[in-house]
This record gives C-alpha cells, sequence and structure tokens, in this order.
C-alpha cells in the first residue's frame, strides 16, 4: 500500500506519481544530446522543461549516483514537473553511467566532477538548484565548492543533497568493507562487490579509492553561501543516517536542514518521498526567484 502525502505537497502530484511513471515507461524516451569533453568521452545530457532557461528563473540540475544513470525514477518525475513549472532541468551521465561514453571502471571522483562542471557549465545556464543523489550528493557539494572558489556562488539557489555519500571513498567503502575489501583492492587493483540493485557487481577500483581521498570534505567543512536540504532516510542500508548528520554537520551556513525520513530505504522513490523532493526542489527554485 502506497502512503499518502500529506497536505500541503504540490496540487495533485503526489497521488498523480503513479500515473507519471507508467506514462514515462510507455513513451518513447527524448533522445540524449552529447557534450565532447577534453578527454575524448562524449557525456550524454538532456535538458527538461524551459528551453532556453527563461531569464530570472531558477532551474535544476541533476547529478546521480554510482552506477545510476540519468533516467531513473526520481530524475523522470524531476524532468516531468520542470515542465509544468516552466524551469529548466538539465540532467547528465557521468562517463561509464547510462549513454555516456567510457568504461566504468576507467571513472574516478575527479573525472566525474570534471564532467559535472562542464556540464553546468556549458549546458546549464543561469542559477539552479543542485540535486544529487548518493555519490552525486558529493559531487554535488564538490562542484558548489568549485563554484564558491571561482567567485561564481551567485550561480548556486541551493542544493538538495538524497541520501549524500559524502567522501563515501573512506567513510563508506574503505572503512566500511573490511580487511577481504582492502587487501584485494591493493593487490588487484579492484574489488567486486555484489549489488542489491544489479544483477552485475560494482566494481570498486583502486583509482577510485585514491583519488577519492584529495576530495574529502567532511572533516574540513564547506560553508554553504545557498539553502542546502538533505533528505535521508532511516533505514537506508548503503548510507545509514548516522552518515547523512554527519554531512549536515560538516556544513556550515544560515539555512542548512536535514530531514529524516520514517522507515526510508536508501533510493527514497516512493510516491511520497518523490513528491517531497518535488516540493523541495520548488520550493528552492522559488526561493531563489525572490532573492535574484
Amino acid at each position: 500500500m502506497r502512503k499518502k502525502a500529506p497536505k500541503g505537497l504540490l496540487p495533485d502530484f503526489a497521488s498523480n506519481v503513479e500515473k507519471i511513471l507508467i506514462s514515462m515507461s510507455c513513451s518513447p524516451q527524448k533522445p540524449a544530446q552529447f557534450l565532447e569533453t577534453g578527454t575524448d568521452t562524449a557525456i550524454a545530457w538532456l535538458n527538461d522543461g524551459a528551453d532556453p532557461a527563461p531569464t530570472g528563473r531558477c532551474g535544476t540540475f541533476w547529478l546521480g549516483g554510482f552506477k545510476s544513470d540519468m533516467r531513473g525514477s526520481k530524475a523522470e518525475v524531476l524532468a516531468d514537473h520542470a515542465h509544468t513549472a516552466r524551469r529548466s532541468f538539465v540532467r547528465f551521465d557521468y562517463s561509464g553511467h547510462g549513454e555516456s561514453g567510457g568504461e566504468f571502471v576507467d571513472g574516478t571522483i575527479s573525472s566525474w566532477l570534471d564532467q559535472a562542471q562542464a556540464v553546468f557549465t556549458h549546458c546549464a545556464p543561469g542559477r539552479r538548484v543542485l540535486i544529487g543523489s548518493s555519490m552525486g550528493g558529493w559531487i554535488a557539494l564538490l562542484l558548489a565548492k568549485r563554484l564558491i572558489g571561482a567567485g561564481q556562488a551567485d550561480r548556486l539557489g541551493g542544493l538538495i543533497l538524497i541520501a549524500p555519500a559524502a567522501d563515501m571513498t573512506k567513510d563508506l567503502m574503505w572503512d566500511k568493507y573490511g580487511d577481504e575489501f582492502r587487501d584485494e583492492v591493493m593487490r588487484l587493483g579492484k574489488y567486486e562487490r555484489p549489488s542489491e540493485y544489479s544483477d552485475e557487481p560494482y566494481v570498486i577500483t583502486r583509482a577510485l579509492i585514491e583519488d577519492g581521498v584529495q576530495h574529502l570534505l567532511l572533516d574540513h567543512g564547506l560553508q554553504m553561501p545557498c539553502p542546502v536540504r538533505i533528505l535521508q532516510g532511516e533505514d537506508d542500508p548503503d548510507v545509514p543516517w548516522q552518515h547523512a548528520l554527519k554531512t549536515y554537520h560538516a556544513l556550515d551556513g544560515d539555512d542548512v536542514m536535514l530531514q529524516l525520513v520514517k522507515h526510508g530505504d536508501h533510493r527514497l522513490s516512493s510516491d511520497l518521498n518523490l513528491a517531497v523532493l518535488t516540493e523541495t526542489a520548488e520550493a528552492l527554485c522559488a526561493q531563489a526567484d525572490r532573492s535574484a
């Protein structure tokens, strides 16, 4: 049985989530566009909703998780909302993911962050709310850090971090998976970990682990000049709520909030979860519009 959404969510949205997902599964997919990067890897991306982005109207920017793609349910529902709200919603696949070129095992946090910045710079004009899921939450924070450092904090309308796997290569992999994992990574250069979400294992490489060290955030903290919303499932086995709380404490700002979802899993893709995500995105966009 699906939970009903509480009053106050976007009109009729929660009750229509299932219809939206069924409709999208039956409709032909919008073809991706491709951005050529300096590494000769073509990065697949999509712009949904208003194109070009309306002047003075904040858009959104999606950053997916580890071995996920830009056509998952959360991204699809946000894309549908972008059409309704007349906002621009840009999403993309990292190299080795979805429709982008490259091999998954060659990817690192550095390369995926560079690709996120390239798509953001060349394909997502104007002010944006960054929406990062799992590993995408870490990359969203790293992208925000780069923008702030480059004097472009005004492009940040806010951040929504869904089960953010910040510092995952250390906190959620190296420190968590045990001696067998660490031994295989160092001896063989990789470790194949069974996945609940795919028939194929997650291949975690030594390059991924070693590269991640230079991007660790949580022990140093990050000053956030924009609103941040963390959405976290209480029963998430992959990114425990305690890690989300650590992320919350690492972010310094006047408008940082953590929402813990009772019985929520890692994906947070129920009708209720998707309604909360979409309302949160719209609320941050509207707040950015008013402050422009």
